[in-house]
Order: C-alpha cells, then sequence, then structure tokens
C-alpha cells in the first residue's frame, strides 16, 4: 500500500536538504508518495502563521512528516507565538509525539572530526529518548509579566504526571530491548519535585512492566560531565524535554558535526511520526549549497523504519551515507569541500 510522506521544507538550508531528501526517494523506487507544505517562517511569509490549521490537518493524515529546520532573524523580533519555532511546537503537540528519539553515533571515518581523542568517541552509539510534548517547553502558566514595582517576570513551569512520564519509559525500555537492555533515566531529582516524580516512576514501571532491563539512574548536571568524560559508558538515555534538548545536542558534536543527526519523533502506534535532521536552519550559509544533507538522508531512514516498517531500505539508506563519508565525499562541516549537491549525490551513488 502507498505510503504518504509530508515534507515540510521550512527556513535556511531546509529546502536544500529536503531536496536531496527528494533524490534519494526518487533513487529507492519506494511506494512513497510525497506532498509538500509551507512551514515555519516560509509560512509566516506566505499564510501569516508558523502553521496553517490545513499543514496540520495535512500531517495528521499523512504517514509520516519529514521537515528541514525553521526559524532566522528575519523572524527573531515576532512574538513567542508567531516566530517559526513556535510552528514546530503546534506541530508537535497537534501530533501528540511524545517520544524524540535522537541517535549519536560516530562514523569511524569521522572520529578525528570530534572535539574528544579518537579512542573516547570511535565507536560510539548511543541513543536517546527525549520527551518532547511536555516539562517546561509546555507547561502553563508562561510568559512575561509587568509587577506592581515595575519589575518584569518571566514565568515558565515545569511539570509532568505520571501517564506522561510512564509512557515516553515505555518506549525507551522498549527500544533498549534492541539495543544492549541498559537505560540511564536523567533528571535533577535532588533540587526539583518534577524530577523526584520522574525518578521514582521510571523505577516503577522498569520494576514492574520490565525486569530485564537494566536501569541506572543519573543527575543531568552529572551526566553533561560524563558525556565528555566517558561517553561509550552510555547506551539509551531516557530524559525529560528540557535536559534532553541540551544534552543531546551536546553528544551530537561528540559525533563530529550536527550535519550528520537525525530524529524521530513518535507517538503512538499507527500514528504519523515526525522526523527532522537535529540541526538548525543555519542561515548565515542557506543558499550557498554548503549544507550537509546527510543529517535530512537519514531522518529519511528513521521514517522508512519507524512509520513504513521497511528495515531493509532503512539500512540501505544508513549505509549509502558511510559509504559516501568513507569515500571521501564531505561537506565543509566534517572537514571537506563538497557542496550539498555533491553529498546528495555521493550518497545516491552508493545506493
Amino acid at each position: 500500500m502507498t505510503k504518504q510522506l509530508l515534507l515540510l521544507p521550512g527556513d535556511g538550508i531546509g529546502p536544500e536538504v529536503t531536496g536531496q531528501v527528494r533524490r534519494v526517494l526518487d533513487a529507492l523506487d519506494l511506494d512513497i508518495e510525497t506532498g509538500e507544505a509551507l512551514f515555519g517562517g516560509a509560512a509566516i511569509d506566505a499564510e501569516g502563521v508558523p502553521v496553517s490549521d490545513e499543514t496540520v490537518a495535512r500531517a495528521l493524515a499523512a504517514d509520516a512528516v519529514l521537515m528541514g529546520a525553521v526559524g532566522g532573524p528575519k523572524w527573531a523580533n515576532q512574538p513567542y507565538d508567531k516566530r517559526p519555532e513556535a510552528g514546530l511546537l503546534r506541530l508537535r503537540e497537534a501530533m501528540n509525539v511524545y517520544a524524540n528519539l535522537r541517535p549519536a553515533r560516530c562514523f569511524s571515518a569521522l572520529a578525528d572530526a570530534s572535539s574528544l581523542k579518537r579512542e573516547l568517541v570511535e565507536g560510539l552509539d548511543i541513543m536517546f529518548v527525549r520527551e518532547l510534548v511536555g516539562g517546561v517547553y509546555f507547561g502553563k502558566p508562561r510568559g512575561i509579566e509587568e509587577l506592581p514595582d515595575g519589575e518584569r517576570r518571566g514565568l515558565n513551569t515545569h511539570q509532568y504526571t505520571t501517564s506522561e512520564i510512564r509512557r515516553v519509559a515505555r518506549a525507551a525500555f522498549d527500544l533498549a530491548k534492541g539495543r544492549s537492555g541498559r537505560v540511564c533515566s536523567v533528571e535533577k531529582s535532588n533540587v526539583m519535585e518534577a524530577g523526584l516524580l520522574w525518578r521514582e516512576e521510571v523505577q516503577r514501571l522498569r520494576d514492574q512492566e520490565y525486569p530485564d532491563i537494566e536501569l541506572s539512574h543519573m543527575l543531568a548536571d552529572n551526566c553533561a560531565m560524563q558525556l565528555v568524560k566517558n561517553p561509550k559508558q552510555f547506551d539509551t538515555i531516557l530524559t525529560d524535554n528540557l535536559f534532553g534538548d541540551m544534552l543531546s545536542d551536546e553528544a551530537a558534536m561528540l559525533t563530529g558535526s550536527l550535519g550528520l543527526l537525525p530524529s524521530a519523533a513518535l507517538g503512538e502506534p499507527g500514528k504519523p511520526g515526525l522526523y527532522e535532521p537535529i540541526h538548525g536552519s543555519a542561515p548565515d550559509i542557506a543558499g550557498q549549497g554548503l549544507a550537509n544533507p546527510a543529517a535530512a538522508i537519514l531522518s529519511l531512514a528513521m521514517a522508512v523504519r519507524h512509520s513504513f516498517g521497511d528495515e531493509r531500505a532503512a539500512g540501505r539508506i544508513e549505509r549509502a551515507v558511510e559509504a559516501a563519508i568513507e569515500g571521501g565525499t564531505r561537506t565543509r562541516d566534517i572537514g571537506g569541500e563538497a557542496t550539498t549537491e555533491q553529498m546528495g549525490s555521493a550518497i545516491v551513488q552508493s545506493l
């Protein structure tokens, strides 16, 4: 049966990298029908909002959604609810994609591109499972208010419920079954009540339903330190929205470049997933053909695996990216001079 993939190229380098995704799709010759819609700043300019109701409806009707990146200085002075990033938050919430999978894998050919020594990162393969639709980014009340004494106060609320914690923890435990069977749960239970609830509920779920999973707990600040001290001690890291955002970006740089790392955001079985490279819109190089399309193409691999159920095709894409890099084709972010088009061509040729 034909699968439906909605592409949201977005802003900056987004259209450039998603263009290479289309080339890979053509080379794979899978039974996938693609559509496209405006998103982020591009949608603000054309439609007045960062994501339209129609685009949200199309996303919910698709089998998977793959976006490029959003944002840029052009829209930096917009109110928060009118910025490109607000469209991303709305889409995540509408799709209820609560489990964000962010792999941090170091290709052997790029181990020397990491800021750490080769022996610390070669063979690195960490999977972050980040809660994506709760916590401080979505908690209410929030905002900036004027106080009677003339002071201004910014307010964001960090909160989690038992069900929010258990559903993302279940996703991490299920994923770990196919890996090493080890999960490290990360929070700040020493100073945050929501963190203490997180630790208690994750432990309770493991004890009740996943006795074969090896579960450990770590404070977020210690995890940040351990990622640069001994990153290969980790396999699957489970954490909340805020800490997952920061720690997965830290781990990304251990691999050599943000331009290599994909992500998947998944909800309930049978519902569409949201896939995106974890890099930003990089407005400083937009339109110059310098962006690395590998993360977007690897995001396609995750979509093919998790939303389309085709492990063989997903593996082909991942091996093609690695083969292109090992063959010497590299964009500037990973120490080469290849253009976006040339990198895409090398990956297609490897396929």
